[in-house]
């Protein structure tokens, strides 16, 4: 196992961390036999930062974490969940929130506590609730060690929520098909600028970057590489490249997935691939980018849609579902971002929405054809049961005490 140091604080930690969002199932619960097993077999080959969080598993992944984390073993490594932001509405609910974390998951502190899920106008209403006093607070009683954030709004919010606090850690999207996306690269360079770790999520994009049954195209390029490795060792290897990021979660559920990861964790040294393997990789992108749906650049041009629809987001998982064949997938992360499950009263954004105004039509540098798109994907990602994807969105979120 390689490691990599936490810049503010000088924690050395393992390049590969264990996220606990997709532990292994049995019987529509979690296989928690199986999961410990894993877990703690992780743990003895060098993993040494486990990631949970409130709603992860409706609520069962923390406890299970604390289950693994027994018999000597919460020793070895640096815990890290989040606060659940969107059902934050004082500074009472902190306190509840947090202090039901360390109760579920049995532990007197928590090693790296993000904020959950930020984005701007999130982050804005957070700071009217006086956000950073009570971050000041559980700091300096010993209740957290480290604070962070993990990110999923627009390109141009995330600098300024950088700025606002003297964090130790963010966590944000990144793979070699999300350059640009949410944080993107700037974000990781900026972050990193400011001696901020930055702790790398959806690094194969839910599994799907990774997958043995690759679109022709793309398998093309991986075939004629001169390395010769697998779709998962590639995409892995490209993030760990980057001398900015700390650590890559991965959330692992099968074995063999586990001995991969740990393998390539222990060969994946910043700065270690060549010119041409990044050509590779590049090439990898724009075969993948060939058999998308729609030519999106999610620019965001064509907003604001006079009737909310959040056309990027659709085109998003609109092309995912047709890249990868992640039928359900791809219609459940629709349905979590297009219908706003993190609001009490959510301001939806589905494609279904549209009344082809045509306001979108002259804004749009790709000259796409967006009302007929969105139509499309309407059809693809809506449909039969959609309302039910939607509704267990939010409970999956918006458990509460």
């Amino acid at each position: 196992m390689l490691y990599r140091t936490m810049p503010k604080n000088g924690d050395e930690l393992s390049i590969l961390g264990f996220g606990c969002m997709r532990l292994p199932m049995k019987d529509g619960h979690i296989d928690e036999e199986r999961a410990i097993a894993q877990i703690r077999s992780a743990i003895d080959r060098g993993v040494n930062y486990v990631d949970t969080a409130w709603p992860y598993h409706n609520g069962a992944s923390e406890p299970l974490v604390a289950k693994a984390l027994k018999d000597g073993y919460r020793e070895k490594v640096k815990l890290a969940t989040k606060l659940p932001t969107w059902l934050v509405n004082s500074r009472a609910d902190m306190e509840k929130y947090l202090n039901a974390q360390l109760e579920r998951l049995e532990t007197d502190h928590i090693d790296y506590y993000l904020m959950h899920s930020l984005n701007g106008p999130s982050w804005d209403r957070l700071m009217k609730l006086d956000i950073l006093k009570f971050i000041d607070n559980i700091k300096a009683d010993g209740r957290i060690v480290r604070a962070g954030f993990s990110y999923h709004g627009e390109p141009d919010d995330f600098n300024p929520i950088i700025d606002c606090y003297d964090w130790d850690f963010c966590q944000i999207q990144y793979n070699f098909l999300d350059r640009n996306y949410q944080a993107g690269l700037s974000g990781l360079k900026y972050a990193a600028s400011k001696n901020i770790g930055v702790v790398i999520m959806e690094p194969l994009r839910g599994g799907n970057l990774g997958k043995e049954t690759q679109p022709d195209a793309v398998r093309d390029v991986w075939d004629r590489a001169p390395a010769k490795r697998t779709p998962v060792e590639w995409a892995l290897r490209w993030i760990w490249n980057h001398p900015e990021v700390t650590l890559i979660l991965s959330g692992m559920n099968e074995e063999a997935h586990i001995d991969e990861n740990l393998r390539i964790a222990s060969e994946a040294e910043p700065n270690s691939l060549s010119q041409a393997e990044l050509n590779i990789v590049d090439e990898a992108e724009k075969a993948y980018n060939s058999v998308m749906m729609v030519g999106c650049t999610a620019c965001g041009y064509c907003l604001p849609c006079p009737v909310g629809v959040k056309i990027p987001v659709c085109f998003e998982w609109y092309n995912n579902l047709h890249a990868f064949g992640d039928v359900m997938g791809s219609r459940f992360k629709y349905a979590m971002t297009t219908g706003d499950v993190f609001r009490d009263e959510p301001e939806t954004g589905f494609a279904s929405q549209c009344v082809a105004c045509g306001e979108c039509l002259d804004k749009c540098p790709q000259n796409i054809n967006i009302p007929e798109e969105l139509k499309k994907a309407a059809a693809d990602l809506e449909g039969e049961g959609f309302t039910d994807i939607v509704n267990a969105g939010r409970a999956f979120v918006r458990r509460k005490i």
